[in-house]
């Protein structure tokens, strides 16, 4: 059996995101207005498919909501030109820490982002 890849991935926000919802501004004071507002996830999937999960309001077999309310309501298209040089990745917890480490990377250049 093939071993599971995971995907990195960006979705640029709409800048609305950060006038009209106060946790996603607490969380980016560096925020200076001039780049864009980012979403910053990692999945099984593909980011394409992923993306669209999030614009579905994509909700598993228990009937848990899997997608980010701030992607469905906020979310334009994929930046791959951020993620790209990442995938894929080998493992989970690799990918998990690679997410963090690109959110934050990303916030030290000013953008706004949003990670789990």
């Amino acid at each position: 059996m093939p071993k599971t890849t995971y995907h990195i991935y960006v979705i640029e926000l709409s800048k609305k995101v950060f006038t009209e919802n106060r946790k996603f501004r607490e969380a980016n004071p560096q925020f200076n207005g001039v780049l864009e507002c980012l979403y910053v996830g990692m999945t099984s999937k593909t980011p394409k498919e992923r993306f669209e999960q999030h614009k579905t309001g994509y909700r598993n077999s228990k009937g848990h909501n899997l997608s980010s309310n701030l992607v469905r309501k906020y979310g334009s298209y994929l930046r791959p030109s951020l993620y790209n040089h990442i995938n894929p990745i080998y493992s989970r917890e690799e990918a998990l820490e690679m997410e963090k480490t690109l959110a934050l990377e990303l916030r030290r250049k000013r953008y706004a982002v949003w990670f789990n």
